[in-house]
């Protein structure tokens, strides 16, 4: 029995979108994977925070011409730019051009990396070498395999102890299939037998018993096996004629009149297969989509249509299928069970009562749809019951339900409930006892919610959807339309909540809301019911005149020191003054300001979006910053008080930010002259400053530890010389 599972976004759009210039390597860790997009950039992605790691670019004018893999023994990274250029690095390493360069004497195909086997590197001539051979000389001579074939495909397996390389190649209409142990050098070359009208269009393989099975798509919508045995390798091999292949026909990808004019073709067990192409139907339009089909019963086990299109690309993982959606890179996650016949023909019964996590549009779905929708997806026991029970049992709405109805069931009796009665009887829901399954459960109660909005605008139920993000660990994943409709909504209460504790924001949302909330008039923000918590202990206000102050420790010199040393003039009407300077935004635009500094980023992703920011607000922004700036420094810790206030850190990796993506536009303003030059000054000033506590740490140190090694027993004045 296999089945298709939720899904979730792990890429936005790139700059690029998505298409066949991406690939995909697993990484250093199961929850981790290597994505090669467009020849010049390589992201590790960590799948369960559904974010980007790091991200390694080469300069402009050189391009990957394979995919970046990592070597899983000493997790470092592998790419190979302009065919012959091998570039190794780590983590911590962020300029590519400094990283270990060797520069190769033949053309790279590609690089396969094998937990137990390491790296093995596949020339375009045929020749493959281990990555520990080929580093000890890179420039030895590297043997030409192949005459006049191109490879088509190729993969990388572990029998044994020992790595074996497979690849494929075609000349002038003819395939051929290469198996090679690197480390023993044999090399076994045969012919895949021809199919009249039909050519292979993909291949995948795996390794069960001293034996290669060899899967081929087909372009006349047929998967065909093809068995090859490991042979075992004298010291003298006689030369043999080259072996044709024979293949067996292992699948008919039609089912009920469809045909699936399969793109990509992956294994997932030795019963079951996952092929992703378009579904054409006699009379309808062909509509893309993933299936997955149980090879030793032939029949389909599961699909999943894809409306917005794909690149015919089809990655499998960990229990996970990756593939460009539109333009995002999709995750989805399926289950493979033992396969039966029972559960290839769709009769296994499940021994739990399933519960719908799937979301259900309340505003398209007519009752009849509505039936058909959960006869379908809930139990045996759901499925027997009349269309008439299921009228009855919403005509008793506000009466006490079962404490262990389905999610999907439970919407569906409160569709046309009152907006108070929905909202009481959810609140119970989301407050059962903790279930492995109720954090998706309310994600799906959070996101039919936001549809109802969308299709009712005068509904908008604000304190409860407060309440479900305050009170349980939801993420952006979950429910991605909550921080639109609030945006839509001007709910700057529920986006600050969303921006705090959302682990998993794309950075344009981050964006979207930071624009919202600098361009927001302050009279507006203070009719809201922000959190202050994280402004409210340090942030200077004028109230009726009079400036309110927090108590500021110095952190070891004096608004006259600072003045001295800056030489900084400013005007009365400024905000900015040495010591005690008011706050240029009022206290809830600064509050939201703060969450939005909280929030995780990747610099790569949210520059572009920082571009597009109005200037007069990035300055406003940039004003703030620098505001919080000189109130950490004023702090001994450099730590600012309060529930949820900026890190230092936070702060200036903002700035550092802001300033990349708007500097040509302050430079160019004249209202932010006076802003930069105070800001530079004020820096010069620190680094002064801690230049000078720099010198005298040594002689700090030296009376710590005479201060240790002498036990004073009277009372005594000492003075002390520091030279």
């Amino acid at each position: 029995m296999a089945a298709l599972c939720e899904s979730f976004t792990l890429r936005g759009p790139g700059p690029g979108g998505g298409g066949p210039g991406l690939c995909l390597e697993p990484g250093p860790g199961r929850d981790l994977v290597l994505l090669t997009e467009r020849g010049r950039a390589a992201t590790l992605f960590k799948i369960s925070d559904q974010k980007p790691l790091g991200c390694w670019s080469v300069k402009h004018g050189q391009i990957l011409t394979c995919p970046v893999v990592c070597n899983f023994e000493t997790h470092e990274y592998i790419a190979v730019h302009d065919d012959k250029v091998l570039r190794i690095w780590k983590n911590e390493d962020v300029n590519l051009d400094k990283a270990f360069k060797a520069t190769l004497s033949a053309d790279v195909y590609r690089i396969h990396s094998l937990p137990l086997g390491g790296p093995v590197v596949l020339f375009r001539g045929g020749a493959v070498r281990t990555l520990d051979v080929l580093l000890e000389a890179p420039q030895q001579d590297i043997e030409n395999v192949l005459s006049g074939e191109a490879i088509r495909w190729s993969g990388a397996f572990m029998e044994g102890q020992q790595p074996v390389l497979i690849f494929t190649t075609e000349k002038d209409g003819d395939f051929f299939v290469y198996v090679q142990k690197p480390k023993l050098s044999s090399l076994h070359r045969y012919k895949l037998e021809q199919q009249e009208s039909a050519k292979p269009l993909c291949f995948t393989a795996h390794i069960t018993n001293q034996t290669v099975t060899l899967l081929c798509l087909y372009s006349n919508d047929s998967v065909y096996q093809v068995l090859i045995p490991l042979q075992q390798d004298t010291e003298e091999e006689e030369e043999e004629e080259e072996e044709i292949l024979s293949k067996s026909l292992l699948l008919n990808l039609s089912v009920s009149g469809a045909v699936l004019k399969g793109t990509s073709l992956v294994v997932l067990d030795k019963d079951h297969v996952a092929v992703l192409g378009s579904l054409a139907a006699p009379g309808k339009e062909p509509r893309e989509c993933l299936t997955i089909w149980n090879t030793k019963f032939q029949t389909l086990q599961t699909s999943k249509e894809l409306p917005l299109g794909t690149s015919g690309q089809l990655w499998c993982y960990e229990e996970k299928f990756f593939l460009i959606h539109g333009k995002v890179l999709t995750v989805i996650l399926y289950k493979c069970e033992t396969s039966s016949l029972a559960a290839a023909v769709g009769k296994l019964k499940d021994s739990q009562t399933p519960d719908v996590s799937t979301f259900l549009n309340w505003n398209t779905l007519e009752d009849e749809e509505l039936v058909v929708s959960f006869q379908s997806q809930e139990s045996v026991a759901l499925k027997a019951e009349s269309r008439m029970n299921l009228r009855s049992r919403r005509s008793t709405v506000g009466g006490g339900q079962p404490a262990t109805l389905p999610v999907g069931q439970l919407l569906l009796n409160f569709k046309n409930a009152s907006n108070y009665v929905l909202e009481n009887e959810l609140k119970k829901l989301v407050g059962r006892a903790p279930t492995p399954d109720l954090q998706a459960s309310i994600g799906s109660v959070v996101t039919a919610l936001t549809d109802r909005c969308k299709g009712n605008p005068k509904y908008y139920p604000q304190s409860f959807l407060q309440y479900i993000v305050e009170t349980h660990e939801l993420s952006y994943s979950l429910c991605p339309d909550l921080m639109a409709v609030a945006l839509e909504k001007k709910d700057m209460p529920l986006l600050q909540m969303c921006l705090e504790r959302f682990p998993d924001i794309p950075e344009e949302v981050t964006y979207t809301c930071l624009n919202a909330f600098l361009s927001m008039s302050e009279a507006h923000l203070q009719t809201l019911d922000v959190n202050v918590d994280s402004v409210i202990c340090y942030i200077d206000v004028e109230l009726d005149d009079k400036e309110v102050k927090t108590e500021i420790v110095e952190n070891g010199f004096s608004a006259e020191m600072e003045q001295d040393m800056c030489d900084t003039k400013m005007p009365e009407e400024s905000h900015f003054r040495s010591g005690g300077e008011s706050c240029p935004v009022g206290l809830h635009k600064a509050a939201l300001l703060n969450a939005v500094l909280h929030s995780a980023y990747t610099e790569t992703f949210l520059l572009p979006h920082l571009k597009n920011l109005p200037a007069q607000q990035a300055i406003l922004f940039l004003r703030y910053l620098y505001y919080l700036y000189v109130k950490c420094s004023e702090k001994v810790n450099t730590t600012l008080p309060g529930i949820r206030s900026p890190t230092i850190n936070q702060i200036m990796d903002w700035m550092c930010l802001l300033l990349d993506a708007q500097f040509t536009v302050m430079v160019m303003l004249p209202e932010a002259k006076e802003l930069l030059s105070n800001l530079h000054k004020f820096v010069r000033a620190q680094v002064r400053f801690y230049s000078e506590l720099n010198k005298i740490e040594g002689s700090l140190r030296e009376l710590q530890r005479l201060n240790h090694l002498r036990e004073s027993q009277t009372y005594s004045i000492e003075v002390l010389e520091i030279i």
